[in-house]
């Protein structure tokens, strides 16, 4: 046929397919006079729409796999799924569960751009018996482009009565298979029922393909972070042990000398020329030989305790007590040391109470409220002592009338070696330990510890005891 009668639009569709060669798409050819020809055109330009589409989905799987190749954690590829693909799916939520097993389905993430979200990240159900076995066993997508129908015909359906209550109307769900081995499902979700009634089945299984992989390294790289970070704890954990292991070995290089220091001298003196001593003398010297001891003896003791906690292996022994008689009990005790002060101790109130607690560590930690409390106080003043219920359990007070504490003082009060400014009034001595055990002991309780002071006000510390705690 001579060109002077060849259609001038054939010439045009001929230049459309070669930019469609080169991936241009963005076409509109001409479509009228609608003959044959024309209906050419229309044709051509409904490739150019798929063909676009196409390309889009490409991009943006390459866009995901590129995420994971750099590096991205689960979480990260799944954000980029959710903000990348609304060119590809409509949809409102998307969901990603793992088959755990092989026999639990459990929600492993989603995001909505709806005001709630019911179905959240842990819930699980049996994949035995369930729908998304089918989906599982036949490698096909599903869609249900009436939930509230499908919810009809399935009122058991828990997760479906859950994201109905989200607004969702209709879902793609697409089984994630990497190397013939099932690993989860995603799901794809809308607000508006039919929105899944026209679309390509063969190209959600080509992205449910591409994301099973890009899951399952994605989930590799997960695990491989969280390994990481857990070394990470526990080099952190071992440095914090050797630290302590430091600063134990300090202490009790520096707080063991002292006191063996002057038991020595004291032994030396008794056993040297005892002929030359008068009564007075020994009886001093017997007396330094004892406070020494016992205060090496507290060190050693709170040492030990600090070695326990620290390593983990701190075990309470619970048993019923009732809590007036382990307050009087305390307070009757306290009382007679503060006798020398003449310092006095009180019980203002205390419900009658049965409690549950290991009574020789709940001792440790009153005990160590009362002799600060007593160590810390002006000879001839009043400490009062009183527990109260709260909703959680009780509340154990001690109120002594020293000098307060200094704001920078309560920032290392219950941390280890964190002795205070503040000077005894009785030249008695610390380990600066036992309020740092006191609130390991108390946190063992499922209690809390602390305290409320300003300089020259007293002060008053407190720890709580749940009412959980069960004794058998």
């Amino acid at each position: 046929m001579p060109s002077s009668i060849i259609d001038p639009r054939i010439f045009e569709y001929i230049e459309i397919v070669q930019q469609f060669k080169e991936n241009h798409y963005h076409i509109d050819p001409p479509s009228v006079p609608t003959d044959e020809i024309g209906r050419l055109g229309t044709a051509l330009h409904e490739l150019g729409i798929l063909l676009e589409r196409h390309r889009r989905e490409e991009e943006q799987l390459d866009r995901i796999t590129q995420a994971i190749n750099a590096g991205l954690l689960l979480d990260d590829i799944l954000e980029n799924v959710y903000e990348s693909f609304h060119e590809v799916i409509p949809y409102n939520r998307i969901g990603f569960s793992l088959i755990e097993e092989g026999q639990t389905v459990r929600a492993r993430w989603a995001k909505t751009d709806q005001p709630e979200m019911q179905l959240q990240r842990d819930y699980s159900a049996a994949l035995e018996g369930s729908s998304l076995q089918t989906i599982i066993e036949t490698g096909q997508p599903r869609i249900l482009n009436n939930l509230l129908q499908y919810l009809e015909h399935k009122p058991a359906s828990e997760s479906t009565q859950l994201v109905v209550r989200e607004g969702i109307r209709s879902s793609l769900t697409c089984p994630l298979i990497a190397n013939g081995k099932p690993v989860g499902f995603i799901f794809f979700s809308s607000t508006r029922p039919s929105a899944y009634s026209h679309v390509h089945i063969e190209v959600f299984q080509k992205i449910a393909a591409q994301l099973a992989i890009i899951v399952e390294k994605g989930q590799l790289v997960s695990q491989i972070t969280e390994r990481q970070q857990a070394i990470e704890q526990q080099n952190e954990e071992l440095r914090n042990l050797n630290d302590v292991k430091d600063r134990f070995l300090g202490i009790a290089a520096h707080d063991l000398r002292n006191p063996l220091s002057t038991i020595q001298l004291a032994a030396d003196m008794l056993t040297g020329s005892p002929a030359e001593l008068t009564h007075e003398e020994r009886e001093f010297l017997v007396a330094d030989i004892d406070r020494q001891t016992r205060h090496m003896l507290v060190l050693i003791e709170d040492l030990l305790d600090m070695s326990q906690i620290e390593t983990g292996s701190l075990e309470l022994h619970l048993e019923q007590l009732s809590l007036k008689q382990f307050l009087k009990d305390a307070v009757h005790r306290h009382a007679n040391l503060a006798i020398p002060k003449k310092t006095q101790v009180h019980l203002l109130q205390s419900p009658d109470n049965i409690i549950c607690a290991d009574p020789l560590r709940l001792r440790q930690v009153i005990d160590n409220l009362l002799s600060n409390a007593v160590k810390y106080s002006q000879p001839g003043s009043s400490i009062d002592v009183w527990a109260e219920e709260n909703e959680n359990g009780w509340k154990i007070s001690v109120q002594d009338e020293g000098p307060g504490i200094k704001p920078e003082d309560k920032e290392r009060l219950f941390q280890y070696f964190g002795r205070l400014s503040t000077r005894s009034t009785g030249g008695e001595k610390s380990t600066g330990l036992g309020l740092a055990i006191s609130r390991r002991i108390v946190e063992a309780h499922q209690g809390q510890v602390g305290v409320d002071s300003a300089p020259g006000e007293g002060s008053i510390f407190w720890f709580t005891i749940s009412a959980a705690l069960y004794c058998e």
